[in-house]
């Protein structure tokens, strides 16, 4: 949110420090008092300005909190040495009041709470200063009504605590409505994309099951090749489904028959299909499983997902490396993770899981991940992720334990 100052309209920003720092040397030039005179205070006044105006104008191209910080801090300085060298400009303590006011600009939480108490010190030890060295005759405008004036600047310092508040609210809001706005856009060109290519794809698997339904009941095949063959239709089935889910990305799976899952047998069916998988890369998968793991899901929706994070975990995973995938029961869930030390993800790329289109693979299209968390969803489960650069990544999976 701090970059919507100047990303919005850079002009817009420039134009608008290019009058702030106007308005500033005007100040320091027109009807000052002091120019002319050499003294520190003036010269420290022509510094700060100078400095203040290079933070402004070099803010956009380093956009760092150490900037922003020291945009606020020497406006504090500015502003906080205007009020005592010129006592005379009544103004100079309406601007005081309102210098955590720009951090609302840069909509940093931190440093506007920082604002806050530091201004709320400082004008307590500003007060302490003039009455201690009793110059009340210098600030008439603070010092006749000190009680009252003291009452504003508490309350001029809530108002902006409030408005803060209310604009972070609304802004959030306004990034949440678009990040749904992206996804909804990026569901419907998956969609689009989705019925454009699955009458071309289900013809061949269409032929490819045939064909293996016709070798598996024929008699003279083995009893090894038929189990072979049965397995491989129905991959051939799941990969429809596949092609099904993709029609209807948005929409949550309404002819799907649930039915009572021991969770162990569909892990231990993945990990022989995806044993071999591995082999090429001779990357293992070890099974840690408790008993009475039961859940009430579609079987295929379970194979599926688990397909998909199995699969990632070996192709993520250095040669030789073990995938580890875990079931457990905790209160009334089931919790399943799949381990992986491999290459790992940076927080950024965990940011963009799941979204259409982006996969870290070079033929990856990330629907399947898409795919596997709406499916979880649907089921009124949960998955996350976890991961570190270089020590490989965990995905967790939780659904309702079925009694």
């Amino acid at each position: 949110m701090e970059k919507i100052l100047y990303e919005s309209s850079p002009s817009r920003y420039y134009i608008t420090v290019s009058i702030t720092i106007f308005i500033m040397v005007m100040g320091l030039s027109v009807f000052n008092p002091r120019i002319g005179l050499g003294d520190v205070g003036f010269l420290i006044h022509v510094a700060l300005v100078i400095i203040l105006s290079v933070c402004l104008l070099i803010y956009p191209k380093f956009n760092t909190r150490h900037i922003r910080f020291c945009i606020v801090l020497i406006s504090f300085a500015l502003l906080y040495l205007l009020f005592f060298l010129y006592p005379d400009t009544g103004s100079t303590i309406l601007l005081i009041c309102f210098i955590p006011a720009i951090s609302i600009l840069f909509f940093d939480t931190l440093l506007f709470y920082f604002s806050i108490i530091l201004n709320k010190l400082l004008l307590s030890i500003s007060v302490a200063y003039i009455k201690f060295e009793s110059l009340e005759s210098m600030y008439p405008y603070l010092t006749d009504d000190l009680i009252g004036n003291c009452i504003n600047l508490i309350i001029s310092q809530i108002i902006l605590a409030f408005i803060f508040h209310l604009t972070s609210e609304r802004i959030k809001r306004q990034q949440m409505l678009y990040e749904q706005m992206k996804h909804n856009e990026r569901l419907k060109t998956a969609g689009e994309l989705a019925a454009a290519v699955a009458h071309e794809i289900r013809n061949p698997l269409t032929v490819v099951k045939g064909y293996l339904q016709i070798y598996d009941r024929d008699a003279a095949s083995d009893s090894g090749n038929k189990q072979k063959f049965r397995l491989l239709i129905e991959e051939l089935e799941t990969a429809e489904q596949v092609v099904t889910d993709l029609l209807s990305l948005s929409k949550p799976s309404i002819n799907r028959v649930a039915e009572k899952i021991n969770v162990q047998t569909v892990i231990d069916n993945v990990a022989e299909l995806l044993q071999s998988y591995g082999l090429s890369t001779k990357n293992k998968i070890e099974i840690d499983i408790e008993n009475d793991c039961t859940i009430n899901m579609n079987k295929m929706e379970l194979h599926q997902v688990l397909v998909n994070i199995i699969k990632n975990a070996i192709e993520a995973s250095y040669s030789g490396d073990s995938i580890v995938v875990r079931a457990v029961k905790r209160d009334e869930d089931v919790i399943i993770t799949v381990t992986d030390y491999g290459k790992g993800m940076s927080s950024q790329e965990l940011e963009s899981i799941g979204t259409p289109f982006y996969s870290l693979k070079s033929k990856g299209t990330g629907l399947g991940i898409m795919i596997c968390n709406q499916i979880v969803v649907n089921n009124n489960g949960s998955i996350h992720y976890e991961s570190a650069v270089g020590k490989g990544t965990t995905v967790t999976i939780k659904l309702p334990y079925y009694h």
